[in-house]
């Protein structure tokens, strides 16, 4: 060792060695954590192996450890020879020691403070603590009272001082161009390999379908919210959401309940009173399935659009269009985001994006739920499908955390003999949409009624291609999309062909939407509010919710409310959505955000509201958004009350940890 160390891979291999350092500081810390806080921890323990702890640790710890030690990378793997001296390298010492110094004092301190917030501390704590004067007083009460935390730090940093490798390379072994060339290649090639590995590793894999990990990624290694803590590290969750835009309560009210005479979140059984449209009110556990269609916006969907374009456009989606005849559909509807991340928590959890996407935020760490955590609970088995491997986009971990019993993914599709395997999967995103929609049918032929799934499509993605047996039937038309739209529509088809032939079928409700919309060739599809035209698609094949189409507004977090309440589900739930079936159309409204804007939709006008004033009214027949009626609309005050009302309840919902209903 002592050799290699002296070697021109001195440095690359002291610094393999010490950033193993750092792994071993990360996992002192971590057993710290657990063994002060071992009283929140001892019920998960025996739910779920720790092994599963442990990798989860080793995921987040891999992305904290080569963030945070990225400049003393650099720096061991500088490709100039003159580097090469003792001093430099007690330099770098010096920077290791303070930097993984650092991010174990607040790991260590984490272990106080966590009783208190159930959860890691975040970025927000600067702004939780920025009027208090005494943080001084209260750290120094904390160190003498945790004076073993103390001591704990000094005995890892003592360890870590021992145990530190210096390179034993002298610049005077480089003194010919031949030497110094040999060595400035190998350290070039070194660096490169580091920073390919600290790009991977910092953000969870290099793969395309692979989203930085984030906080809420810690729920796909743990069966309860409060153990996301032992996974994560304080260090990630600092770097994770320094600088991210959190929520902060507005000061349009006092409380949630003056707040709550305006807009209320929480569904109570008294709010249950007869339903329009001639459906019995009753309880009746039906199976509810839900298809998420990656990027199917509204304007795709010919059955969508008989009122526009002079009733000539026929749209890409023939099969869905047949759907459509046969269910409740309104006139106008809306996705909550413009991305995948958001259409899980708005259609699922009732839960819309105000900011950043739910799910990036520290927020995602509250106690909260969803349709498949509800009906978990009453007696229906819940599965999730999405044809990406494990993990991809965050679903595994967002699944699991609002309650679904299982998650059917691309690993769990191979290896089912009945099916293609590796050889339907599209080379980009997972498996195409046909193979795995039949998957999908087949799985729920094997579950217990009643039951409650989801699917989340993958082929109408970017980059846009459909299998190879279709590129001669699916060619290219306006967009990219457009191909890819049909070949989606037509495995939804044959989806919906092989699901009418099984016992389940009639006493099932089906619901059709998209994650968000994509690209656009109609000018009233590229407005603020255009971008956001969703489908909405409600089909019942006993005919018990009858064909119609409402002259009225539909958002994805109106689902679970509608769902919900039609199926008679007994308990209080929280949503921030209305159910459409107990609403009547001119009541009926939609919300999203879009670049630091609030668009309210009802009473037919578009509102935009930037959370202090409003900036804009448009009818929404007003297409084109041509003509701001800001100040001319009766109807201004009363959205704005209404929308102020509506963003107070969210704010101090996610702020205060308050999303479920017990919790008001």
């Amino acid at each position: 060792m002592k050799r290699v160390l002296k070697s021109t891979f001195g440095s690359p291999i002291a610094l393999i060695l010490n950033i193993a350092l750092a792994y071993l500081i990360y996992f002192l810390a971590r057993v710290t954590f657990f063994l002060v806080n071992y009283s929140y921890f001892a019920d998960g323990l025996a739910s779920i192996p720790i092994s599963h702890w442990l990798k989860g640790g080793l995921v987040f710890d891999t992305s904290a450890i080569l963030y945070t030690n990225g400049l003393y990378t650099l720096l061991m793997l500088f490709p100039l020879w003159l580097k090469e001296n003792r001093v430099y390298h007690q330099v770098c010492k010096g920077i290791f020691l303070v930097v993984n110094g650092f991010t174990l004092v607040i790991n260590l301190a984490d272990s106080v403070y966590f009783p208190f917030t159930l959860r890691r501390t975040t970025a927000s704590v600067f702004r939780e603590f920025d009027n208090e004067n005494n943080i001084a007083s209260i750290v120094l009460n904390n160190t003498l009272t945790h004076w073993y935390l103390v001591v704990v730090f000094a005995v890892v940093m003592y360890l870590v001082c021992k145990l530190y490798v210096m390179p034993r390379t002298d610049a005077k072994h480089y003194m010919t161009a031949k030497y110094r060339c040999i060595y400035s290649v190998i350290q070039l090639a070194c660096l490169i390999i580091a920073v390919v590995a600290t790009i991977g590793g910092g953000r969870g894999g290099l793969k395309g379908d692979v989203r930085p990990i984030t906080i809420s990624n810690a729920n796909e290694y743990v069966d309860r919210p409060t153990d996301c803590a032992i996974v994560l590290n304080t260090p990630f969750a600092f770097i994770r959401t320094l600088g991210k835009a959190d929520f902060v309560v507005p000061d349009y009210y006092h409380s949630l309940e003056e707040s709550s005479k305006i807009y209320e979140p929480i569904h109570r059984q008294e709010y249950l009173s007869s339903m329009l449209y001639d459906i019995p009110s009753k309880v009746q556990k039906k199976n509810i399935v839900i298809l998420i269609v990656e990027s199917f916006g509204r304007e795709y969907i010919g059955g969508f659009n008989h009122d526009f374009f002079e009733g000539k456009y026929k749209g890409y989606t023939p099969n869905v269009d047949k759907i459509i005849e046969k269910s409740l559909v309104y006139r106008y509807s809306f996705c909550n985001g413009r991305k995948s991340i958001d259409g899980m928590p708005s259609v699922l959890s009732s839960i819309p994006r105000f900011g950043e996407p739910f799910i990036l935020t520290p927020a995602s760490m509250n106690i909260y739920t969803g349709i498949p955590g509800l009906l978990s609970k009453w007696g229906y088995q819940t599965a999730f499908f999405h044809g990406a491997k494990r993990g991809s986009m965050g679903f595994l971990a967002f699944a699991k955390k609002i309650g679904f019993q299982n998650y059917y993914g691309r690993e769990d599709y191979d290896s089912d003999s009945r099916f293609g395997g590796e050889a339907d999967f599209d080379g980009n995103w997972g498996i195409w949409d046909e193979p795995f929609m039949q998957y999908y049918c087949a799985k729920m032929g094997e579950m217990k009624q009643p039951f409650m799934t989801a699917i989340f499509t993958v082929s109408s993605h970017d980059p846009f291609v459909v299998p190879e047996k279709y590129k001669n039937v699916y060619q290219e038309e306006h967009l990219p999309i457009h191909k890819c739209i049909r070949y989606t529509d037509m495995a939804i088809g044959k989806f919906f062909a092989s699901a009418s032939k099984q016992s389940w079928f009639k006493n099932t409700i089906f619901v059709i939407t998209s994650d968000h919309t994509n690209q656009s060739d109609h000018e009233q599809y590229k407005t603020d509010i255009g971008g956001f035209c969703s489908p909405i698609i409600i089909y019942d094949p006993s005919g018990e919710i009858k064909a119609q189409r409402i002259d009225g507004i539909a958002q994805q977090i109106d689902i679970m409310p509608t769902i919900l309440n039609y199926i008679g589900y007994p308990n209080t739930y929280m949503a921030f959505g209305v159910d459409l079936l107990r609403t009547p159309a001119q009541e009926t409204w939609a919300v999203n955000y879009l670049n630091g804007i609030y668009q309210y939709v009802k009473y037919g006008y578009v509102m935009q509201f930037d959370g202090k004033t409003t900036k804009a009214m448009y009818k929404l027949t007003d297409l084109f958004m041509k003509h701001n009626l800001i100040g001319k609309v009766p109807e201004q005050n009363k959205m704005e009350t209404e929308l102020k009302a509506m963003i107070y309840q969210y704010m101090y919902r996610m702020v205060n940890d308050k999303l479920l209903p017990a919790q008001k």
